[in-house]
């Protein structure tokens, strides 16, 4: 690692991020240009998560089986040499051109988002210094706190490449990505006028963390399938290998710590293992799907929820049949990315629900108010 090296990748990044910035220079007046700051940088974490998913289901997460640079350089072309000599040895192995390109388009976009956010931090400190710390919409601790939870994402970023791919770093890895995706949606949510919620919406508080807390859940099991590279573990729908219990090792499947295709104790890891896996994930998913209809359904009841109401749906609907045609289909490249993205844009949802039931305004359903007003809330 040099610093010219450094520099290159910097300078990459930063004109990746310049992109969405020249949007967002765009917009009118000082608020409304925060605001379409922090929806352009919850799109681009949007798109990162995407094509991570696109980096991982393409075996492409060693394409550049150093960190942050690709053989100590800034990008494949300089290295090509090195990935000349790996792709002659091994045309199908982790390291190819295309995989390397893959690997290093992921690293830029994920600097462009790390630049997006320290730009959102010092946008929200220079605004909240200069209103005197009276526009509460320009408050700064979030977004510092953005900076520090996208430093950490880096760090497990570097962990996945220098662990070779290890399942539970990779798993986190996504889980933290999906966590900075959640903050970005409270924090665009702040930045928004919103419907009133009647106190039957606002019962809706501890079902909506719930929810959340299980669709968490099912990410995770579902980033635990990816990482493991259990998606075709079953074949079949709704039986697994033609039984509805079909026969699973779920000690070595769920042991955390642990190499790739590997038990704890360096032994091959069993077929049964990876049955295990993916039958846990398929059957988790009932439950989860069962639970956010129920509460789409509630929120379809309320005006200011409704609309969140309808996409929760929707998305599910998705979701589930991008599940399925990624078995029946025998696990399409596009397909799994599109399902990788539908749990994504459920988090966003989800995120949305749980504010708008806390922090929207009490009473009746009304009109909304003018696109310039900003609610006052936590």
């Amino acid at each position: 690692m040099t610093a010219t090296m450094l520099i290159q990748l910097g300078l990459t990044g930063l004109v990746v991020a310049l992109i969405p910035l020249a949007v967002v220079w765009r917009a009118q007046g000082a608020a409304n240009k925060y605001r379409k700051l922090v929806w352009v940088t919850l799109f681009f974490t949007f798109d990162l998560i995407m094509f991570g998913a696109f980096t991982r289901l393409t075996d492409s997460g060693l394409g550049c089986p150093d960190w942050p640079g690709c053989y100590s350089h800034a990008n494949p072309l300089l290295a090509h040499e090195h990935i000349n000599a790996a792709q002659e040895a091994m045309p199908t192995g982790p390291v190819t051109w295309a995989k390397a390109w893959i690997e290093m388009t992921h690293r830029y976009f994920a600097m462009a988002v790390g630049f997006l956010i320290i730009v959102l931090m010092v946008a929200a400190w220079w605004r909240w210094i200069r209103s005197g710390k009276t526009e509460l919409q320009f408050r700064p601790w979030f977004p510092t706190a953005l900076l520090g939870f996208v430093c950490l994402q880096g760090a497990f970023g570097a962990w996945t490449v220098t662990m070779k791919l290890q399942p539970i770093i990779v798993t986190l890895h996504l889980l933290l990505g999906l966590n900075l995706l959640a903050m970005l949606t409270w924090l665009a949510a702040r930045q928004e006028p919103h419907l009133p919620v009647s106190p039957a919406g606002r019962a809706l508080i501890v079902p909506a963390t719930l929810g959340a807390a299980l669709l968490g859940l099912q990410i995770a099991l579902g980033g635990w399938v990816s990482t493991n590279y259990a998606a075709l573990a079953c074949t079949d729908f709704p039986l697994c290998d033609g039984k509805l219990v079909p026969d699973m090792d779920f000690a070595h499947g769920f042991t955390l710590w642990r190499h790739l295709g590997m038990t704890s104790g360096g032994d091959y890891l069993p077929f049964q293992a990876l049955t295990a896996i993916h039958w846990v994930h398929r059957s988790f998913a009932f439950v989860v799907i069962l639970y956010v209809v129920w509460l789409a359904h509630r929120a379809l009841r309320e005006e200011g929820l409704r609309k969140t109401g309808r996409w929760l749906l929707t998305v599910l609907g998705l979701q589930l049949c991008t599940g399925l045609a990624t078995i029946y289909l025998n696990w399409p490249l596009a397909i799994a990315v599109v399902h990788n993205g539908g749990a994504a844009l459920l988090v966003i949802l989800m995120v949305m629900l749980n504010y708008k039931v806390r922090y929207a305004p009490s009473g009746q359903a009304i009109a909304a108010p003018p696109a310039t007003a900003r609610p006052v809330t936590p």
